[in-house]
């Protein structure tokens, strides 16, 4: 069953490109305004010729971390590389648990794998499709060293309960925000929340590289000296180890693309939210049909890297259904997740099975993630969902009629 819908998703995401007519998602127009900007700070670092480590790495880490609320940032290689060594920079190895979310990309697993923890899924919520932190609190063992607290979609978790949890167990919180670039909830900005933050550059997100890239967070000085060995061999000088570390820095030129871009990072966000505003108004008419938005808890403090609904069982057309008709439109849709983390074949061996999450598993048969950047117009939005009211509405006259 769900390798019928990774092959149903697979064919929507390499639909052809001259089918598409409103793309899930297009990195070229946030660019079209400051290609000047972005294109005179890759010829300084040509100039400069610092391409390991340069000053626009500082200078971007720098005022990142200070937009996060933090007081360091260190880059790396990639989202998943955050997570894995600045888990390790927490100290969190063999013997330890660590909670987190069975609703997730795999990249949260594969980071604390890596660290030789032990991962221990727990459910989420169905509304907001966020780690459900009432069983998070009764997953916790005397094992249990650290939570991960994913804001998926560009949502943040609950931070006051999670605050209370970590406090209340002596628990490291460490935020996987690769979703959620600004986020802020009741008075809590995204990233500031704990011990440190992992987050990801990946051209599609809310604050994308030219290609892949990465940050730890932190407000703790050994965790930002620890993370800035394990990134560079685990050097403190050059040819000088103090511990196994690996290759993974940020490139100068990611860098400076990313140092060009953050200034107008707020704006985008704010255009997501807009986007997202319309969407919820045009959707009211067809949540009485079972189609219904991710709930928002977070006010305009949510910066919608993804703007997901769910079609529940009241709906007469099933997910696969509606996506492929949109795909038939040149409408490009995704599904996050269509496999939840304790059902993948590659982890089989952590001993989860089929029932074990039934939120996560319900939702990964029921969300689809609409086109959403910023760019996208108000008309385009009124087409995505007068389409999706126009399949739906088919099917539901055939039914009525047969």
């Amino acid at each position: 069953m769900y390798k019928k819908k990774i092959l149903l998703k697979e064919a929507a995401d390499y639909m052809s490109n001259e089918n598409v007519k409103i793309p899930f998602v297009d990195l070229s127009l946030q660019h079209q305004s400051i290609k000047k900007e972005i294109r005179q700070a890759i010829d300084d670092v040509l100039e400069r010729g610092d391409f390991i480590l340069g000053k626009a790495v500082s200078d971007f880490e720098a005022e990142f971390a200070a937009a996060s609320g933090a007081e360091y940032g260190i880059g790396v290689a990639s989202g998943t590389d955050a997570i894995a060594l600045g888990l390790q920079a927490c100290n969190i190895g063999a013997g330890d648990e660590v909670i987190l979310p069975a609703n997730t990309f795999v990249a949260t697993l594969i980071g604390v794998l890596r660290t030789g923890a032990k991962p221990i899924f727990v459910d989420c919520d169905l509304n907001t499709a966020l780690i459900d932190l009432a069983a998070a609190e009764n997953a916790i063992t005397p094992n249990t060293k650290a939570i991960i607290p994913v804001h998926l979609y560009g949502q943040v978790v609950s931070p006051k309960k999670l605050v209370d949890i970590a406090q209340k167990h002596n628990l490291i919180i460490f935020e996987d925000a690769a979703q959620a670039h600004l986020a802020h909830r009741d008075g809590y900005q995204a990233g500031s929340l704990g011990t440190a933050a992992a987050y990801s550059f990946y051209p599609s997100k809310n604050l994308g590289a030219f290609g892949d890239g990465g940050i730890l967070v932190t407000k703790n000085q050994e965790v930002a000296q620890k993370m800035s060995r394990l990134r560079n061999y685990g050097a403190t000088k050059k040819y000088y180890h103090v511990e196994p570390g690996t290759n993974s820095r940020l490139d100068t030129l990611q860098a400076a693309i990313l140092h060009e871009k953050l200034p107008h990072l707020a704006g985008w966000n704010a255009s997501r939210l807009e986007i997202a505003r319309q969407y919820d108004k045009e959707l009211e008419p067809l949540n009485s049909l079972g189609i219904t938005p991710m709930k928002n808890q977070s006010g305009d403090g949510h910066v919608y890297h993804l703007y997901v609904i769910k079609i529940d069982d009241k709906c007469p057309l099933q997910r696969e259904e509606i996506q492929e008709k949109l795909g038939s439109l040149g409408i490009q849709t995704g599904i996050h997740y269509p496999i939840p983390c304790h059902l993948q074949p590659a982890f089989k061996d952590l001993g989860y099975q089929i029932g074990d999450f039934p939120h996560s598993e319900n939702l990964a048969k029921q969300i689809l993630s609409l086109p959403m950047y910023p760019g996208l117009t108000s008309s385009q939005v009124k087409e995505v969902v007068a389409a999706i009211a126009s399949v739906v509405s088919e099917r539901q006259y055939k039914l009525l009629h047969v």
